[in-house]
């Protein structure tokens, strides 16, 4: 019904501002008036037809979509947009997001590692755009060794975007820690805790160094020092429990860090012991 709500909204109020700009002047000025001034008004009128019109077409071509999205029928979501990515071709960002966050909800691993192969050929670029969806669905089906690979591969080729660097440079980190290689777990969260300019990811890091590394470490003091500092930042940089979530609140629609959202909640009641306020 949302889909369809805004569609006739949309309609109503294109349909209003065009009635208004076609009929207001001639009831309130006049037949002579629209005379001398219809051709400066044609411009306008013209611009909203062409907006309904573009707006129709564009609902009326993916109605099938919206209604599938509607509700939440993944089985046939994930059918219909495999025809018109894969097999059609089709490699567009909102096509493919809405394809591999699909495929997530699905747990189906297969799907989302043929995606990556035909996008790897297609569009690599796209693939760039997504390795944390891409990444995330390794380590979501226990691959933790191929999720390491996979990050770290990205790393050393440096064409993700920016403000997705330092997200896949702490779940290269995760994977390591995953895969029980505590040594390269713990040099990741170390910089990161050290150096994060994103407060979660620091304190996520910060929160793995104190629970799961700190006994494996071969240099304890170091581990619990660097720890203790980036702790320091992270309560610097985002105040309190209320800060700390209004910060998870804003990843929360990013499917990635759906899978980290445990140890997100945990790493907010150790850092701020669950208080509201400021610390």
């Amino acid at each position: 019904m949302k889909f369809k709500f805004i569609f006739i909204f949309f309609n109503t109020i294109i349909l209003l501002f065009l009635s208004a700009v076609c009929l207001l002047p001639l009831i309130f000025l006049g037949q002579d008036y629209m005379a001398n001034f219809r051709y400066a008004l044609l411009p306008l009128t013209l611009i909203l037809v062409l907006a309904l019109l573009g707006f129709n077409v564009f609902y009326l071509v993916n109605h099938r979509l919206f209604t599938l999205l509607e509700r939440e029928d993944w089985p046939a979501l994930v059918d219909y947009l495999e025809q018109r990515v894969i097999h059609r071709g089709r490699y567009s960002r909102r096509l493919v997001q809405l394809l591999t966050n699909s495929y997530l909800v699905m747990s189906d691993s297969r799907g989302l590692l043929n995606l990556e192969n035909k996008l790897a050929l297609a569009r690599p670029a796209l693939l760039e755009e997504n390795a944390l969806i891409f990444g995330a669905a390794r380590i979501l089906v226990g691959d933790f060794a191929g999720a390491s690979d996979f990050f770290q591969a990205r790393l050393e080729k440096a064409k993700v975007k920016a403000k997705d660097l330092q997200w896949i440079r702490w779940y290269y980190g995760f994977s390591r820690l995953l895969s029980r290689d505590f040594a390269k777990a713990e040099a990741e969260f170390k910089a990161l805790a050290a150096a994060s300019t994103d407060g979660l990811i620091a304190g996520l890091s910060v929160y793995f160094l104190n629970t799961s590394l700190l006994k494996y470490s071969k240099n304890r003091d170091e581990c619990r020092q660097i720890a203790a500092e980036g702790e320091k930042r992270v309560k610097k940089a985002i105040r309190g429990i209320s800060g700390w979530k209004k910060e998870a609140a804003k990843v929360e629609s990013d499917v990635h860090a759906a899978i980290i959202r445990k140890y997100i909640d945990e790493a907010g009641v150790r850092l701020y012991g669950g208080q509201g306020g400021t610390n």
